[in-house]
């Protein structure tokens, strides 16, 4: 038996067939899945261990859970152009995309040149790729600086102008995380949002709004705030 085949069972007895008009409603598509959950995937991830050419052949096969696992699988450090664009151009439901995403293009050091190239492209979901890049990176990449993350936001304020829903809602969400990552990016994301909210078209005015809620909201600051605080080592000052 082929790795493939034996892999695609495994997803197969993990299908829930009965959760996909749930799914449904939140905006995926359906058509091409057998509705294995995200915990399922990584627990099948897990077994595997990374694996590039099962990652191929998964993708292959156009199947939304075994194309999410396959990003799970795959290696970041094989990742190519070639790669990184013929996938992006597959994507066509949300969850994929943002999977892909989160589990692996944000690990390749090609992440930061794709944000730029896929920002300024027509297709809906390529579009969505950048944001959601943009995202990924602010929420886990503790080696980035402030200035590449306050170099992208001339790259979200031209994003805002869209209006189409899965790329607005992206734009927003890579808004707010950058905010969200201290107070310095912070205070430059609050600026960004006030820029986008002069431009005055329906997007741009609900990701303006949104973002400036969230990232000017008492639990973001608190948060902020004491993440700066710097940590006391119990009895290093005590007196004796």
């Amino acid at each position: 038996m082929t790795r493939l085949k034996e892999t695609m069972e495994k997803l197969s007895t993990c299908a829930h067939p009965e959760n996909l008009a749930g799914m449904k409603r939140y905006g995926l598509t359906i058509n091409n899945r057998l509705g294995v959950s995200i915990p399922e995937l990584r627990r099948i991830a897990k077994e595997i261990g990374q694996d590039h050419n099962l990652a191929l052949a998964l993708w292959g096969t156009g199947i939304d859970d075994a194309r999410i696992l396959a990003s799970m699988v795959d290696t970041p450090q094989t990742l190519t152009d070639a790669q990184m664009d013929a996938w992006v151009q597959d994507f066509y439901s949300w969850d994929v995309c943002d999977q892909v995403c989160d589990n692996l293009f944000e690990k390749s050091p090609l992440a930061w040149k794709k944000v730029h190239d896929w920002a300024k492209r027509e297709e809906e979901f390529v579009k969505r790729a950048a944001f959601a890049l943009i995202a990924c990176l602010a929420w886990h990449n503790r080696d980035a600086t402030d200035e590449q993350f306050i170099m992208l936001l001339p790259v979200i304020q031209a994003g805002a102008d869209d209006d189409r829903n899965f790329v607005k809602k992206a734009v927003n969400w890579a808004l707010r995380n950058i905010g969200k990552r201290n107070l310095v990016l912070n205070v430059a994301a609050i600026r960004c949002a006030r820029e986008i909210q002069l431009m005055n078209t329906r997007s741009a005015r609900w990701i303006a709004g949104d973002a400036l809620r969230e990232l000017q909201g008492a639990k973001v600051q608190h948060r902020l705030q004491v993440k700066l605080k710097p940590k006391s080592i119990s009895g290093e000052f005590h007196e004796h």
